[in-house]
C-alpha cells in the first residue's frame, strides 16, 4: 500500500546568469532555502536525488549529489544524481516521491540544478544536441532549435499556426515573467518584437527560444500524515506520469503529436483519479514557443489544433480559465536543465499555497506539471493539489 506524499517546503535561485557561484553553490542555496522553509532543519533525511544533466561537461563535477549531502550536512543520506536530459528535475521528484510512497524513507530533499552559462553558446548547442539521435540526427548537424523549427513547421501546415501565435506565447510570457523575481528575463515583449527578432531556425525566432541560463531548486518531501507537524500549508503529489517515444521524429507514427506527453498524462490522471478539466493551474516545458500550445493539447487540456485558439482568446492567461506558465514558463524564467523540472514544481506549490505574489492565480487547488525531456521522446508529469 503505498503512501500519499507532500511537499512540506520549496526554495529556488534566481535564474539567468549567476556570475561569481559555481553549480554546488547554487544547489546549496536552493536547498538550505528549502529546508528552511519545511522547518526540518533539525531532522535526519533519509534521501537526497539531484536533478543534473551536464555537471561533468561544464562544471568538471561529478557525483553532485554526493558532494550536495556533505556540504549540507546531510550524512548519512543516501544521494544521488538523476540524469534524464531536460526533464532531469521531474525525474529526480518522481524518485523522491516513490521513496517516502514505498516507505523507504520518511524525509527526502529533491534538488535539481545546472551552470550552464560561462561557456560559448556554440558549446550549450552541441552538448544538448547529443539529446539527438546520434546516428540520424546529430552526426548531419540537427540541433534541438532545427529539431523545434520542424516540428513548428508541420504544425503551421496541418493546423493554420502562424508566427503571430508562436509571439502571442512569447508575449504571454514574458509579462508573467515580469511579475516573477526569479525569472531571468525581466523584459517585456511585444507581437512584433517577437515577428522581427533574429531568426535561429526557420521559423523559431530568438524570441520563440529560451534563454541558456544558470539556477537551482529544491523541494523537501515527507508522508502526507505527517506534513502537518512540520507546516500549515501542505501540498500533496496526488500522481504522476512517466512515458517515452522513439528517439527520432521521423519514426513517430505522427510527428506532431507528442505521444510521450498524451501517454504521461493519462497515466497521472489515472493515478490521481482525475482529469484534465479538475486542473486549476500548469507549468508547462515551453523551451520553444510550439511546445505550449503542442503539449497543452496532448495533456488533453484542449482539442488538436485548438491550443492557440485557446491562446488567442485568454484562456492561457494569468487570469483566464486555465492559466498555463505564471512563472513566465522557460522562455522567461529561464531553463536550467537540471533545475527546471523542480523548478516548475516549486511555482506550483507557491500558486497553491496563495504565495506567488503579482502571478497569483485566482484560488487554485490543483495544478499539473509537464518536464519534457530530448524532443518528447521522454515526458514526465506531476499532479499537485492543495492540502486540507
Amino acid at each position: 500500500m503505498m503512501r500519499d506524499v507532500a511537499i512540506i517546503g520549496c526554495s529556488m535561485t534566481k535564474f539567468g546568469r549567476l556570475d561569481g557561484k559555481d553549480l554546488m553553490e547554487i544547489l546549496v542555496e536552493a536547498s538550505l532555502k528549502a529546508i528552511d522553509d519545511a522547518g526540518v532543519s533539525e531532522c535526519d533525511f533519509d534521501s537526497v536525488y539531484v536533478g543534473n544533466m551536464l555537471a561533468g561537461e561544464l562544471s568538471h563535477q561529478s557525483a553532485i549529489a554526493s558532494a550536495l549531502v556533505d556540504r549540507i550536512n546531510l550524512i548519512p543520506a543516501s544521494a544521488e544524481r538523476i540524469e534524464n536530459g531536460p526533464a532531469s528535475g521531474g525525474s529526480a521528484v518522481k524518485n523522491g516521491f516513490l521513496a517516502v510512497a514505498s516507505g523507504a524513507s520518511d524525509m527526502v530533499l529533491v534538488a535539481g540544478g545546472e551552470k550552464m552559462t560561462g561557456v560559448d553558446t556554440s558549446t550549450i548547442s552541441d552538448l544538448m544536441s547529443t539529446l539527438n539521435h546520434p546516428d540520424a540526427e546529430y552526426v548531419h548537424g540537427a540541433t534541438m532549435p532545427a529539431m523545434a523549427a520542424l516540428f513548428t513547421r508541420l504544425y503551421m501546415e496541418r493546423y493554420s499556426l502562424t508566427e503571430r501565435h508562436l509571439a502571442m506565447v512569447a508575449v504571454k510570457n514574458h509579462a508573467n515573467g515580469m511579475k516573477n523575481p526569479y525569472a531571468a528575463l525581466h523584459k517585456l515583449c511585444t507581437v512584433e518584437d517577437a515577428m522581427t527578432s533574429a531568426m535561429v531556425s526557420d521559423p523559431l525566432r530568438l524570441y520563440h527560444c529560451c534563454p541558456i541560463s544558470d539556477g537551482a531548486a529544491a523541494v523537501v518531501l515527507c508522508p502526507a500524515e505527517k506534513a502537518k507537524e512540520f507546516t500549515t500549508k501542505p501540498v500533496k503529489i496526488l500522481g504522476f506520469g512517466h512515458a517515452t517515444d522513439t528517439h527520432t521524429l521521423q519514426e513517430r507514427e505522427d510527428p506532431i503529436i507528442l505521444k510521450s506527453v498524451k501517454i504521461a498524462a493519462e497515466r497521472a490522471f489515472k493515478m490521481a483519479k482525475l482529469n484534465p478539466r479538475d486542473m486549476d493551474v500548469a507549468e508547462l516545458h515551453d523551451a520553444f514557443a510550439i511546445l505550449e500550445i503542442a503539449e497543452s493539447e496532448d495533456i488533453g487540456f484542449f482539442k488538436k489544433g485548438e491550443g492557440q485558439l485557446a491562446l488567442e482568446k485568454g484562456v492561457t492567461a494569468i487570469d483566464g480559465e486555465l492559466p498555463i506558465n505564471p512563472s513566465g514558463g522557460l522562455k522567461s524564467k529561464g531553463h536550467p536543465v537540471g533545475a527546471t523540472g523542480v523548478a516548475q514544481i516549486v511555482e506550483l506549490v507557491w500558486q497553491l499555497r496563495g504565495e506567488a505574489g503579482q502571478r497569483q492565480v485566482k484560488d487554485p487547488e490543483r495544478a499539473l506539471a509537464c518536464n519534457f525531456g530530448g524532443f518528447g521522446n521522454n515526458t514526465i508529469i506531476h499532479i499537485l493539489e492543495r492540502g486540507d
